[in-house]
């Protein structure tokens, strides 16, 4: 690996650790259906007019945008919302390798070597003994969403390896249109348009901050 392809690695691994703890910032004044319909326009426009769309079917590009972007951040943001610690979501969100295992070996037929379940094994040890220590700085429910939000990652992979060789800033680019009006339709339902209403008024600018990284560095620095 070249010094400048490291110094890439490293660039993006601190973008998508700061992830967390950016979240936990915005839904400090945004909630976080309206959070997520509010980062996926800024992620999408204008960088469509710049990307070229990626050359595979619609549904696709549907079922990547509805897995990937709503189902994993509809349930995190919501994991976080209800008291998931930034650091523990960020870990138990690796658990996206066990589901994406598991759906590839019922769905494409690969085979679950004995390796494979070995390193399961020891991975889920590692995160059973770190959810024992967290004492009660995470909540059932907070955990239980983000093993959602894990699945959903693990839907979209294999998707993702359905498609094929594909432009993957494009796919999130093009992905991203997908998730906005279904989170502006949960954040109506589930949070209310008095919610909606008083956030948007009141939105302060850390949480405005929040969005902006979350849509420009998070999504588009982290692919690109």
């Amino acid at each position: 690996m070249s010094p400048k392809d490291l110094c890439l690695a490293v660039v993006v691994i601190v973008a998508w650790g700061l992830n967390f703890v950016v979240i936990k910032v915005g839904l400090d004044g945004v909630p976080p259906m309206l959070l997520g319909a509010l980062r996926f326009p800024l992620a999408a426009l204008p960088a469509i007019f710049f990307i070229k769309r990626p050359a595979l079917p619609l549904r696709w590009l549907l079922a990547y945008g509805l897995t990937i972007s709503l189902g994993q951040f509809a349930f995190l943001f919501s994991a976080m919302a209800v008291g998931m610690p930034a650091g523990l979501a960020s870990l138990v969100l690796q658990s996206q390798a066990f589901f994406t295992l598991f759906l590839a070996a019922l769905l494409l037929d690969e085979r679950l070597r004995a390796s494979n379940l070995l390193g399961l094994l020891v991975a889920a040890a590692g995160l059973l003994l770190i959810g024992l220590q967290s004492g009660g700085s995470m909540t059932l429910a907070g955990l239980a969403l983000t093993i959602c939000a894990a699945a959903m990652w693990g839907m979209g992979n294999i998707i993702t390896k359905k498609v094929g060789r594909v432009d993957l800033l494009a796919l999130v680019v093009w992905g991203s249109l997908i998730p906005p009006l279904p989170f502006f339709a949960l954040s109506w339902l589930l949070e209310g348009p008095a919610l909606i209403e008083s956030s948007l008024r009141g939105i302060g600018l850390s949480s405005i901050l929040a969005i902006v990284y979350l849509a420009f560095v998070a999504t588009l620095l982290g692919y690109g």
